[in-house]
């Protein structure tokens, strides 16, 4: 009963804050956090920590529907032509990152109090983190805004790519520090595990796009059915592959990439997504993403959350830069994508999380979770405003497709 009621309570206050927000002149994404923030625990309390802390399944749902369609906008069709520019703007920013982070925080590691032998793991861990941007948050502002164009299809490219990396660079960062930390060595074996780990989430993904594929044809004549079918090898594949302690933003990632490149009824599923579904679940997702943010966590390290944001911005911006010079982009690519890859939130928080699960990293953990969820806070409110900048620069807003 009480589920039900403060469910419905964020749907009806969630509407009012979509209805608000343009006429706040604000993206609507920004208007959910804030949403979140104010009826959540931490302000009002309207919505109390219980159902917070027990609404995984809502955000999980949710998570599983946006990381498939982020790796749909990864259709060759659309981006023949442009692969050497978003596989070049990817891997600089991610490298750049990833780069300017660890080396940040391994300089400054006394500086901040951090534990002294576990200093070199938490720089490599936050460095990991630090490469992912948030899929939701592109996604969500470039429906609102109606943007489509060369930019903007390769702006989402580039996040679900960067978003494939980030999980990948975090597992092999986890699994060579936490080698480090116990033994003092390099661990080859680990590595190898990140890199079996990476292999089985990608090929689960593969398995449940091509099931779906064969269960689209079977039911070619029920089209409402093709949609349900769909949804329901989503759900299964996320949380198979958590159970399996796999990646499961990267199987679902990968689930959509297939999908759209191999199943010529995937446009029709998205569609129907994108018209009765996609509203609903962004709304739950930033609306419950915003009520997990302790805002007492922003007091606990001022210095590293500043450095966090400020080293992540210098990454993303600089390197996107690097990368859209090499691979000869146009001057709009180089000045504005990096501006639009700093969102940071479920990916972020998720691989955060997921630390307090290692019992050797029960000193470190509280502390990476802590920097993380104040920056996202930071990054999703402030990056939604750089992202629509970006694709204003671009003369894409408002196209039709």
């Amino acid at each position: 009963m009480e589920a039900l009621f403060y469910l419905g309570l964020i749907l009806v206050l969630g509407a009012i804050s979509q209805w608000l927000s343009p006429k706040l002149h604000i993206p609507r994404v920004v208007g959910y956090l804030i949403l979140g923030l104010l009826i959540g625990p931490e302000i009002l309390g309207f919505i109390p920590r219980e159902f917070v802390e027990n609404s995984y399944v809502i955000t999980d749902l949710a998570l599983s529907v946006i990381a498939v369609l982020v790796g749909a906008t990864l259709k060759v069709s659309k981006l023949r032509g442009r692969g050497k520019e978003i596989i070049s703007i990817t891997l600089f920013q991610s490298f750049g990152t990833f780069i300017c982070v660890a080396v940040g925080f391994f300089l400054l590691g006394d500086f901040f109090g951090f534990p002294q032998e576990e200093a070199v793991l938490i720089a490599f861990l936050l460095a990991g983190i630090a490469t992912a941007t948030a899929p939701a948050t592109p996604l969500d502002v470039v429906r609102e805004l109606k943007a489509h164009g060369k930019f903007t299809s390769m702006f989402l490219a580039i996040v679900a790519t960067d978003d494939a990396v980030a999980l990948m660079m975090f597992t092999l960062a986890l699994a060579i520090g936490t080698t480090m930390m116990g033994s003092g060595i390099f661990g080859w074996i680990s590595v190898l595990d990140a890199f079996l780990l990476i292999a089985f989430s990608s090929a689960l993904g593969v398995a449940a796009a091509l099931i779906n594929t064969a269960l689209e044809k079977l039911l070619s004549q029920h089209k409402g059915m093709e949609t349900i079918v769909t949804l329901g090898l989503i759900f299964i594949v996320y949380s198979v592959s958590e159970h399996w302690k796999l990646e499961p933003l990267l199987s679902a990632m990968v689930m959509g990439m297939v999908m759209v490149n191999t199943s010529a009824g995937f446009d029709l599923v998205e569609k129907e997504i994108d018209n009765h579904l996609a509203e609903i679940i962004f709304m739950l997702f930033f609306i419950l993403s915003a009520m997990h943010l302790r805002i007492s966590g922003a007091f606990a390290f001022p210095l590293a959350i500043t450095l966090y944001i400020v080293l992540r911005f210098f990454g993303k911006v600089g390197g996107s830069y690097l990368g859209a010079s090499v691979s000869n982009s146009n001057d709009i690519v180089k000045k504005y994508m990096g501006f639009a890859l700093l969102p940071q939130a479920g990916v972020a928080i998720g691989l955060a999380l997921s630390l307090q699960k290692h019992e050797e990293l029960a000193l470190i953990a509280p502390i990476i979770l802590n920097i993380i969820i104040t920056t996202t806070l930071f990054n999703e409110l402030v990056g939604p405003f750089l992202i629509k900048y970006a694709l204003q620069k671009s003369d894409e807003v408002n196209k039709k497709p």
